[in-house]
C-alpha cells in the first residue's frame, strides 16, 4: 500500500485535543503531517472549560464526532492514518468501516453498540450517561479520574494530570454509542488494516475487551492486529512511556 503522510489523532471522552500535543510533535519530527482536531464542544483550555462549559458541548453526540473527522478527511490530499483513543477508538473503527482511512488504530477503545461491555466498563462509565443525573453534562471528580484514568500514576502526579486534561463531557456522546444504530460495526465487511492497542491496567476498557474487539473481525483478507501494553492505564497516551506506544503504532503502520 502507498503510505499516507497524513495522521489524524482523535481524542476520547473526558479530555480534549490538547492531550495529543506531544504525539503531534513526535510524529511531525518523523515527517508526518499531523492533525489534532477538537471534537465539537471541546475547543479550549481544560481549566477554562471546567469553569465555563462550551456552549456546543451538550448538543454534541458520537455521530457529530465522526462527521467532524469526515469533514477534515475531505480536505486532505489522501486518506489518513487515524488513531483514536477511548471513545475515539470506536470512531476510528467507524471511519474504517466507512472506508475513509488508510489504516486505523484503536487505543483503549470503546466497544460498538453491538458488543456488550464488561461489568468493569459499566461500573466506570455509567455516570457519564447521565440517566440518573439532574445535570446537563458529566464532569468527573478528581476521585473518578484517579480511579479510571490515573490509576498507574504516582499519587503526586495525579492532581497535575487532572488540572491539565480533565474537561466536561456531553451525555449525548455516550448515549449515542449505546443507543444509536450508527454505532454498530459490521465486522464481516472487508477493510483496511486496523491495530488494537490495550492497556493491561485500564480500568475503563480492560484488555479483555480490547482483545474481544480485535477478534470480532472475520474477513480473512483484511488485517487486524493486537498489542497489549502491560501496566498501562486508560491514560496510556499521556503517562510515562507514551513514546513507546506512539512508536509501536508508527512502526506497525510503516511495515504494512
Amino acid at each position: 500500500m502507498t503510505k499516507s503522510k497524513s495522521i489524524i489523532l482523535i481524542h476520547g471522552n473526558f479530555v480534549n485535543n490538547l492531550t495529543w500535543e506531544k504525539w503531534k510533535t513526535h510524529y511531525e519530527q518523523k515527517g508526518y503531517t499531523v492533525y489534532t482536531p477538537a471534537n465539537p464542544g471541546h475547543e479550549g483550555v481544560p481549566a477554562d472549560l471546567r469553569n465555563k462549559v462550551h456552549p456546543a458541548l451538550t448538543k454534541t453526540g458520537f455521530i457529530d464526532v465522526v462527521n467532524n473527522i469526515q469533514e477534515l478527511i475531505k480536505s486532505l490530499p489522501e486518506k489518513p492514518l487515524v488513531i483514536g483513543h477511548s471513545m475515539a477508538g470506536m470512531a476510528a473503527m467507524k471511519l474504517l468501516e466507512l472506508d475513509k482511512v488508510a489504516a486505523a488504530v484503536s487505543v483503549d477503545g470503546a466497544p460498538p453498540k453491538n458488543v456488550f461491555p464488561p461489568f468493569a466498563t459499566l461500573k466506570a462509565v455509567i455516570p457519564a450517561f447521565g440517566f440518573f443525573s439532574g445535570k446537563d453534562y458529566f464532569m468527573g471528580s478528581r476521585e473518578w479520574y484517579d480511579r479510571c484514568f490515573f490509576n498507574t500514576l504516582p499519587e503526586v502526579e495525579r492532581a497535575k494530570a487532572f488540572d491539565s486534561i480533565a474537561v466536561p463531557e456531553s451525555f449525548k456522546v455516550s448515549r449515542e454509542l449505546v443507543l444509536n444504530s450508527f454505532s454498530n460495526i459490521n465486522f464481516k465487511k472487508p477493510h483496511e488494516p486496523i491495530l488494537f492497542i490495550g492497556g493491561g491496567s485500564d480500568n475503563i476498557f480492560p484488555q479483555a475487551l480490547t482483545t474481544t474487539l480485535a477478534h470480532k473481525y472475520t474477513d480473512q483478507n483484511s488485517r487486524v492486529d493486537l498489542k497489549i501494553f502491560q501496566g498501562k492505564s486508560h491514560f496510556i497516551c499521556g503517562e510515562k512511556g507514551w513514546e513507546i506506544v506512539a512508536d509501536y503504532i508508527l512502526d506497525w503502520y510503516e511495515e504494512l
